[in-house]
């Protein structure tokens, strides 16, 4: 019976909506977070003294096993998408899952469910994608039964694509479209993501087909995109004409080198590596069909939350 889940790095978009059904479910909820002032939002989501909030760093191990002894279960949504200050790949993506999953296995923690991405390998020319790989092996070394979640781009209505776009388009005269925008994305809704993480933890309500546990899901929506018919929805969505310019992967990469010297980098090179590779759900892998979700399409969701880029604001008549 699980009462007590283990949130590690749940102050984040996916987080909070993690948060949120877990409180809905009637669970007690740990959330360790760097900022927990920055993070009070999350206590409303639930009764009185259900969401507890601890601040301090995830790689300390004193305050790691602090969070993970009490819980019955354990997410972990620690992830960077490029590095900065004490923010590491090595430390954060490839080192953390192991160093969670030895200590989830020391409490006999009942499941535990991990969220890295599509496109994790440990061949890949990208640092976060190595990362990624590298702890979802090591993961499963300390604790077999854990569950990997792989989800491509992940919309909703606090996402960092299409808002980021979206204002971009509110004072750009156009956006940029790397390498000609050819590679795929198969955008996947956050409530889906946390559906999936819920039936990892053997909390969806139902059974399934065959049990989840120690095993690898890479979750996208119904349909698939190139960047540039990404712009083009966004674009429809908040009733805006801007000029989709081609980059080349060169330019940009010259462009990134450059950024990556200012503070809160707009791109890095390691990103410009991912960029050149679809994002995509494997024509093999396991996806959220297997956890019996039913994937929603970007219509469905995307209108609701990017009115308020449209000319005149939200409340235009």
């Amino acid at each position: 019976m699980i009462n007590t889940v283990a949130v590690i790095g749940g102050s984040g978009f996916v987080g909070r909506a993690t948060v949120g059904r877990l409180a809905r479910a009637g669970k007690q909820v740990i959330v360790l977070c760097r900022n927990s002032e920055r993070a009070k939002y999350l206590k409303p989501m639930g009764n009185v003294g259900q969401i507890t909030l601890v601040a301090g760093n995830a790689l300390d191990d004193a305050v790691l096993e602090s969070v993970i002894r009490p819980a019955d279960a354990v997410v972990n949504l620690v992830g960077i998408l490029a590095e900065g200050g004490g923010q590491r790949f090595d430390a954060l993506q490839a080192e953390l899952p192991a160093r969670i999953g030895a200590l989830a296995a020391k409490h006999d923690v009942q499941s535990l469910v991990h969220v890295s991405a599509i496109g994790a390998d440990r061949e890949s020319p990208s640092y976060y994608a190595k990362s990624k790989a590298a702890g979802e092996a090591g993961l499963h070394k300390a604790f077999a039964s854990a569950v990997i979640l792989r989800p491509s781009i992940v919309f909703g209505p606090r996402d960092d694509f299409f808002n980021r776009f979206a204002a971009m388009a509110m004072i750009a005269p156009a956006l940029p479209l790397p390498g000609g925008g050819k590679m795929r994305m198969q955008p996947v809704y956050v409530e889906d993501v946390v559906g999936a993480i819920m039936a990892g933890l053997g909390l969806a309500g139902g059974k399934l087909a065959k049990s989840p546990e120690g095993k690898i899901f890479e979750l996208g929506g119904p349909d698939m995109f190139s960047f540039r018919q990404l712009m083009e929805i966004t674009l429809l969505n908040i009733k805006r004409r801007r000029l989709l310019l081609p980059v080349p992967f060169f330019a940009l990469s010259c462009g990134a080198a450059v950024a990556e010297l200012l503070p809160n980098a707009p791109i890095t090179l390691d990103q410009v590596r991912l960029l050149k590779n679809d994002n995509i759900v494997g024509k093999k892998a396991l996806t959220l069909a297997d956890l019996g979700i039913t994937p929603t399409c970007v219509d469905a969701v995307l209108p609701t939350y990017l009115e308020r880029y449209r000319p005149g604001g939200l409340f235009r008549s």
